[in-house]
């Protein structure tokens, strides 16, 4: 009996693993990687580094809850960082008032309230928003958005003008003991609530509200023939996006302990769009890959060179017309080769097109950075140094090779990628004939 308990264990255990490894493996990987980055000879984690992957982990959920409206729903939003910005300001208050007041209310359920926030953002504002849909919803969102960056700089009380409202997370009231005054401390409360936030979102997409928003994203007449309110699913769905990015709002005040109007603007709203749609808004997961992207550029790329976002927003451009789907779409569309077995002969035609993709792109970041340095960083007096080489920016020569580079890169892509294409369509053309489908 106690064999066949054991066995039994064994394989509820081993059944547990196959189905849940992709979120395992990502917590085990955001407790592991801020040691990555410990320094022996101090005795202490790299401040900066902990600071990103805090910031990729509260963009994280922003972006999925943003999902919840526009890859789940079909919504989209231009100003869903209203949400994300009252969810910051109300844990920012929280935290004051028990300063003020000595209330016992712990540090570890502040994201908490930071969704309630969220939430009561989400009823009064989506109770308008969601009476419209596609362009309609859109520019209702936009106009929300933009009302409530105005306020904040007219209503000093609760937004604190230009300045914001500057807080302190040691407050004492620790369930766990901890003064969170280190980076580290607050980095694993928040992977915490990430886990949480994440997981409640993804079993939010097998709930009949899940099931009916995507209804409601792909046949809205049909919708209302089975005898639902479109207007009704919409407004939920939009309430709890709203409890989520509060949520994320609140891990942010814990961060930087400092909530400005910068968390209500549109600029807040776009990383969240671009984020979700380059990662692709397809699937649970591509969210996420986006919000490492874009924290990554942001916060990594942006320290080497001023023209970051140019780069980012190339890349958005090339996933709208070549990659729709993100990259969780890209990896998805070699599912069927996978499973055929025959990945492997991508090899070759993906390293033809690789090096052509590469000269093109070298040649396309020069020449932006020349541009730069000399309409931007001349006049500041910085010199001009990319990867580690200084050439002669005002020179003919390292122009010509930019400008080379790209065109040659270009051509020589337009050419290898017919052959890719070519095997490309001729595996998926077995597929089908295989009846092999993602």
């Amino acid at each position: 009996m106690s064999m066949s308990a054991n066995a039994a264990g064994a394989m509820t255990a081993s059944s547990f693993l196959r189905r849940h490894w992709v979120w395992l493996a990502m917590l085990a990987l955001m407790l592991v990687l801020p040691w990555a980055f410990y320094d022996h000879d101090r005795g202490r984690h790299s401040g900066f580094a902990v600071t990103l992957l805090s910031e990729m982990a509260l963009m994280s959920i922003f972006a999925l809850s943003y999902n919840m409206l526009m890859g789940q729903a079909g919504l989209l939003s231009f100003g869903h960082a209203v949400l994300f910005g009252v969810g910051a300001f109300f844990v920012a208050h929280t935290l004051n008032f028990i300063k003020a007041s000595g209330l016992p209310i712990p540090v570890e359920l502040m994201p908490l309230v930071g969704g309630i926030g969220g939430l009561v953002c989400g009823v009064i504002t989506g109770y308008v928003a969601t009476k419209q849909r596609a362009t309609a919803f859109a520019m209702i969102t936009l106009g929300v958005g933009e009302l409530l960056t105005a306020a904040a700089l007219m209503f000093m009380t609760f937004f604190g003008g230009e300045g914001g409202i500057t807080t302190n997370r040691a407050i004492d009231t620790s369930i766990l003991g901890i003064a969170y005054t280190k980076p580290i401390q607050v980095y694993y409360l928040l992977v915490f609530w990430a886990m949480i936030a994440a997981v409640l979102m993804y079993l939010q997409t097998q709930t009949p509200l899940g099931r009916m928003a995507n209804a409601t994203r792909d046949n809205f007449e049909r919708t209302q023939f089975v005898g639902y309110d479109p207007q009704v699913i919409r407004y939920w769905q939009y309430i709890l996006s709203g409890f989520f990015a509060g949520i994320a709002g609140g891990m942010y005040c814990l961060v930087y302990e400092i909530v400005t109007f910068d968390t209500l603007a549109a600029v807040k709203s776009a990383n969240a769009l671009l984020a979700t749609y380059i990662g692709g808004a397809i699937g649970f997961i591509g969210p996420i890959m986006g919000a490492v992207l874009v924290v990554g550029m942001q916060s990594g790329i942006s320290l080497y060179t001023s023209s970051w976002l140019l780069y980012l927003g190339v890349i958005f451009i090339l996933m709208v017309i070549y990659a729709p789907g993100g990259l969780l779409g890209l990896i998805a569309m070699h599912i069927p080769i996978a499973r055929m077995g025959r990945l492997g002969e991508l090899a070759v035609p993906y390293a033809r097109v690789f090096v052509p993709t590469l000269i093109m792109t070298v040649g396309f970041v020069l020449f932006v950075e020349l541009a730069t340095h000399q309409t931007i960083n001349a006049a500041q007096g910085k010199k001009f140094s990319l990867l580690g080489f200084a050439p002669n920016p005002g020179g003919t020569v390292v122009w010509v090779a930019a400008i080379v580079a790209m065109i040659a890169g270009a051509l020589w892509l337009r050419h290898a990628g017919r052959g890719f294409m070519a095997k490309w369509n001729a595996l998926m053309e077995d597929a089908k004939a295989q009846g092999i489908v993602v």
